[in-house]
């Protein structure tokens, strides 16, 4: 399909551009399909290009599917926004429409967010509810800070935490407990007392679910910021240890 597709758009003088996201959830099997026909295109230098989006297993998970993907593919890392760029995403919107914010206020939200765009999207619209002048000062991002983490919690984290089973939900409580991360799995299995190999299957689970993916041999680090905080929340005090 995409052959055909790719030489209708060659006769055409134009290209095709598919564009997949959570790409790290397609099977492997079918990924596998897809890393063999874009390499088929690649061959036949036909203009069909895919663009995906993913958690950052995805790259080893393109590699068992098809060993040749990582030289098939460019992997650019999308992270969080460095510090200016995140007060720019805050700062010109409101100047847009005639409405100015503190510096130190720009400054919290930055730290609040760690510069991921959903959350400045988020303390940005609540931090502009919260104020009821021009401009938004400290005291509106104090205010915007407490409804923009009831928000995610209620949503955004909810809905990722009630995919788990009680074990992954501990697992990830003990990664909480250690903080922001990333955290070795010899640390993690301390944590609930048990041995490392027995919870590698848990882990497995987490990074398949996109809870949890591994930045070095070893280590496990949360795919989404501030989750620590929120499992802390959910999972209050010390009851969990003993589940």
């Amino acid at each position: 399909m995409l052959e055909v597709a790719g030489l209708a758009a060659s006769e055409a003088a134009t290209a095709l551009v598919v564009f997949v996201d959570e790409l790290q959830y397609v099977e492997e099997n079918e990924l596998a399909s897809l890393i063999t026909a874009l390499h088929r295109i690649a061959q036949r230098k036909l203009p069909v290009v895919l663009v995906g989006a993913g958690l950052p297993q995805l790259r080893a998970r393109m590699g068992r599917a098809k060993s040749y993907a990582e030289r098939l593919f460019d992997f650019p890392d999308v992270g969080p926004l460095p510090p200016e760029a995140s007060r720019y995403a805050i700062e010109k919107p409101a100047r847009d429409e005639c409405v100015e914010i503190t510096a130190d206020a720009l400054d919290r939200i930055v730290t609040e967010t760690q510069g991921y765009p959903y959350f400045l999207q988020e303390w940005g619209k609540h931090a502009w509810d919260a104020a009821d002048e021009s401009p938004i000062d400290l005291d509106d991002v104090e205010t915007a800070s407490l409804t923009a983490v009831a928000a995610l919690d209620a949503s955004f984290f909810r809905v990722r935490f009630d995919r788990l089973t009680p074990l992954e939900k501990r697992y990830l409580r003990a990664m909480a407990e250690l903080g922001a991360g990333p955290h070795r799995s010899g640390e993690i299995s301390d944590e609930l007392g048990r041995a490392v190999t027995s919870l590698a299957p848990t882990r497995n689970q987490l990074i398949a679910k996109g809870m949890v993916w591994s930045p070095g041999h070893g280590d496990t680090s949360f795919t989404v910021p501030l989750f620590d905080g929120f499992m802390r929340r959910i999972i209050p005090g010390e009851e969990w240890k003993s589940g």
